[in-house]
């Protein structure tokens, strides 16, 4: 059996983290012959260590077989110590009337300090993935503190995204979703992110051609793709934590698995248009465990590039918007 790898986990004892844990210690994320050594962190407050405890109970209860050990702590220097995964779940959510810069800068310093610690004590071949939102601005901020580790390291989620995505064209053609391949994500976790359906295929044809409804695709698909974290919300009274988790699983799994295609928020260094500064949604290959390189072969039309221009505007006013806390 292999060593163990540690993974470092913010937020545990949160909605996502709850459903995320047992995915991790089954071998879902790194596979059924990796055992994990989870490192989780939660804020130095009473009530959500003693709630961490009851989960750390509980993975104990599940006895899975790769579990070798549990941490659990409120020190980052701790939690983060050796970590080869580094997921940042945990961040402040948005409150009513509260504007999105404020949220932005909330959580720029929590992402900041998160940033620095990574880089000073998680192990040489750390890699961190980032959920709290906004996921992609956060992961520049923490990239941005990183002098050991280079940028390519952190990436933010948006297969929450191409998930919602590939779901909605199969039930479009009366399909099953194995069937949809190819659904990308395009610039920011927000609804202004961009499905490429263009490049889709549905039973290897292309999803154009199977769905035969452009103004479907272009209106109604992008819409319930972009705002259905708000459509949940509204239906069950609490955000999408176990869908949240699943696609954190899928978005690791197949960054450990080579030849992988799929979409990973990552610095663009400019790739479709994109800012080179910011980090976008964008179709990657995993070439080695835990390494990837972004696909720039696919045409855009002029619908798409609209639709990256309008995402990549927001990405770019967001970093303004933290433009102190990146030192620029």
């Amino acid at each position: 059996m292999k060593s163990p790898i540690k993974v470092a986990v913010t937020g545990s004892a949160g909605q996502i983290g709850y459903a995320l844990l047992p995915r991790i210690a089954s071998g879902a994320m790194f596979g059924p012959d990796q055992p994990v050594i989870l490192q989780l962190i939660e804020a130095p407050v009473e009530k959500a260590m003693k709630a961490l405890e009851g989960v750390a109970m509980e993975l104990d209860d599940c006895a899975f077989p790769l579990l070798h050990g549990i941490v659990l702590t409120d020190d980052p220097a701790v939690g983060f110590r050796e970590a080869n995964w580094c997921l940042l779940i945990g961040a402040k959510p948005r409150g009513p009337g509260m504007e999105r810069a404020d949220l932005l800068r909330d959580n720029g310093k929590i992402f900041t300090a998160q940033g620095r610690v990574i880089d000073e004590v998680a192990a040489d071949n750390a890699r961190v993935a980032v959920v709290g939102n906004p996921a992609n601005t956060n992961c520049m901020i923490a990239a941005s503190k990183a002098k050991r580790l280079p940028s390519d390291r952190f990436t933010a989620m948006v297969r929450l995204d191409q998930n919602r995505a590939q779901t909605q064209l199969a039930k479009k053609a009366g399909r099953p979703t194995t069937e949809v391949k190819d659904i990308f994500i395009y610039g920011n976790h927000s609804p202004s992110m961009f499905p490429a359906f263009a490049q889709a295929t549905i039973g290897g044809k292309p999803a154009r051609q199977v769905i035969n409804d452009e103004e479907w695709l272009r209106g109604p698909f992008c819409d319930i793709v972009g705002k259905r974290g708000a459509a949940i919300i509204a239906a069950r009274g609490a955000s999408s934590a176990a869908s949240a988790a699943s696609a954190l699983t899928d978005h690791v799994h197949d960054l450990v698995t080579v030849g992988a295609v799929h979409s990973v928020a990552a610095k663009s260094g400019g790739a479709y248009g994109f800012d080179p500064e910011v980090w976008a949604g964008l179709p990657v290959r995993t070439t080695a465990p835990g390494s990837y390189e972004i696909l720039t072969g696919h045409t855009m039309d002029d619908f798409a590039q609209s639709k990256i221009a309008a995402t990549n505007k927001e990405l770019v006013d967001e970093r303004a918007m933290v433009a102190e806390l990146l030192g620029l």
